[in-house]
């Protein structure tokens, strides 16, 4: 294997690489620090007027919440690391004497490449299998001692839970599980053929499925109609109490079997939620990509030696981080309000920003 490696990378991509890859790991230290100080002196009144214990909140609240925004914050973090870390190289004339001894520019980025992946990997398996288990600690922490949900009630739901069967709930209480002014319409070829009115529906944990109480269903065949009366009966519908949970962040907290089943749910339900669902399943996937356009914008804007040293470099690749967030933010707010498809919105700072680092490459001196 050493002897692979050394055959594989010379001197100079091995010195790149773990450059690379430890100036990235101690920004990475430094913003967690940051991050989790700033948090605690936030936070910290939340915690003790709901006396939350010091091992929920290590274990639970700061085991989801680090993840969580060190993911989120990569992008900003790898750019930064490439600019420091390449801009001291320029500033200490050690790429000169790289470029001028055969190497091309091409194949000094290659090293820069190879990095990017090792990371590009790790915010893919963190994105997709490890963040969305960790959110569910963090979100269930805070839905107790951080923002306590008193009256956790959704109203005047409307659903489509198969083909032919619609649902509308007037509240619905998750703390206890519990709809009002509950109503299941059916119908065959677009005609409705029964309608269930019920003042109640209670979610039974232990069976399983839904018990209705004082409901009349109204039966319709042609031109006769019949009603049937009754106090309570159980019945099974495919929709859990979890479908009416207003608590911020959930779609995070899902891991992909969940977000997929949810995804497929809501092309037949429709109730407004496909928009957020798509744009959190595909963030999973393209974020992770930022690795590569930030590593080559990164390089191509500091590997010159510059008047001042590096702190020129810094500051311009500080700006682009911040403006890279500020592009992710608004494409979300115009998939979630103006209409945009999210897979269109997930990749518009990539392809904006991947084209800049692109000609930024083209005009770097080589």
């Amino acid at each position: 294997m050493v002897k692979w490696l050394r055959s594989s990378f010379n001197i100079i991509d091995r010195y790149i690489i773990r450059k690379y890859l430890t100036t990235f790991v101690f920004t990475m230290g430094i913003f967690t620090v940051v991050a989790v100080v700033f948090d605690i002196s936030e936070r910290l009144d939340d915690f003790m007027k709901y006396k939350a214990p010091l091992s929920k909140i290590v274990f639970e609240y700061y085991a989801g919440f680090v993840p969580f925004y060190l993911n989120m914050l990569s992008p900003l973090i790898n750019f930064i690391a490439v600019i420091f870390f390449t801009a001291k190289m320029a500033d200490q004339t050690e790429i000169v004497p790289i470029l001028s001894g055969g190497m091309s520019f091409n194949r000094f980025i290659r090293p820069y490449m190879i990095a990017a992946t090792i990371i590009f990997g790790l915010n893919f398996v963190f994105s997709v299998y490890i963040i969305p288990r960790t959110n569910k600690l963090k979100v269930g922490f805070e839905r107790i001692y951080v923002k306590p949900v008193e009256n956790n009630t959704k109203s005047s739901t409307h659903m489509q839970i198969d083909d032919n069967s619609y649902v509308y709930i007037d509240n619905f209480d998750n703390n206890r599980k519990v709809g009002y002014n509950f109503v299941l319409e059916k119908f065959e070829a677009g005609e409705l053929k029964e309608k269930l009115m019920a003042d109640r529906i209670t979610w039974d944990s232990v069976k399983n499925n839904w018990r209705i109480e004082n409901y009349s269903i109204r039966v319709i065949d042609s031109l006769d109609e019949a009603m049937i009366k009754g106090t309570s009966m159980d019945t099974l519908l495919d929709m859990t109490p979890r479908d009416f949970e207003v608590y911020d962040n959930i779609f995070t907290a899902m891991n992909m079997t969940e977000l997929n089943d949810r995804i497929e749910k809501e092309k037949i339900r429709g109730t407004g939620m496909m928009t957020d669902l798509l744009l959190e399943k595909y963030k999973r996937f393209v974020t992770p990509l930022a690795a590569y356009v930030l590593t080559l914008m990164g390089v191509a804007l500091s590997s010159k030696k510059v008047r001042g040293g590096i702190g020129l470099s810094l500051g311009i690749g500080i700006g682009l981080s911040f403006t890279y967030i500020v592009f992710i933010q608004f494409s979300t707010m115009f998939s979630l309000k103006g209409g945009l498809p999210p897979i269109i919105a997930v990749f518009i700072p990539n392809l904006i920003f991947g084209a800049l680092a692109f000609y930024l490459l083209y005009k770097a001196p080589k």
